[in-house]
């Protein structure tokens, strides 16, 4: 079956209301909330239990946090546009904004990487107490979420973007799933940078 007799690939499907990987990607998201909903749920509880929680902003790295914020949100932007490229008919543009989105997730996992070899480099690990084990689980998995999403931004920047020149609308939809997905990564470190850094 070629690409073409997949149907409901470009335009919304009558039911839905939106083309299917859009659907598979909503749902897809629908189980990641509801991992990340059950891991901010345990570090809720195990802090409301504990009489002698630490507060983040004593063991961690505001600043690098912080950095790190920003270097998500201007991502955040550059995917945005990436996806505004093609809907441009801009696809020079595409290549700029995903280059810029795929380089800002690589300077972000080398900022976890320093924090995280200063943490290794004082004998701190997840065995150190409940604090360092939900900060290393939460933000180490929010890290290979990151790495899944710079491997599939590469895909569509190099290889998969043959498609552009055969079915444009259809690799349009690619990049605005690639751009859900990417966005609600940045939207769990919003949530992780506050409640681990901060309180």
């Amino acid at each position: 079956m070629s690409a073409e007799e997949i149907p409901y690939t470009v335009e919304p499907h009558p039911v839905t209301g939106v083309y299917n990987g859009k659907l598979g990607l909503w749902l897809f998201l629908a189980s990641e909330v509801m991992l990340f909903g059950a891991l901010f749920s345990t570090l809720v509880l195990l802090r409301v239990g504990a009489a002698d929680w630490p507060h983040g902003w004593e063991l961690l790295n505001v600043p690098l946090a912080t950095l790190n914020t920003f270097v998500l949100i201007g991502s955040s932007v550059t995917m945005v546009m990436a996806w505004a490229s093609l809907k441009l008919d801009d696809f020079g543009k595409f290549k700029l904004y995903m280059g810029v989105t795929v380089l800002l997730s690589f300077v972000f996992l080398v900022v976890k990487y320093f924090e995280y070899t200063h943490k290794f480099h004082l004998g701190i690990s997840p065995a150190t107490n409940n604090f360092y084990a939900t900060y290393f689980t939460m933000t180490g998995l929010h890290g290979l979420h990151i790495i899944g999403g710079i491997v599939v931004n590469l895909y569509l920047l190099f290889p998969g973007n043959a498609l552009w020149k055969t079915a444009p609308e259809q690799f349009t939809n690619r990049v605005e799933c690639a751009g859900l997905y990417w966005h609600f990564v940045d939207l769990v470190w919003i949530f992780l940078f506050p409640i681990l850094y901060l309180l």
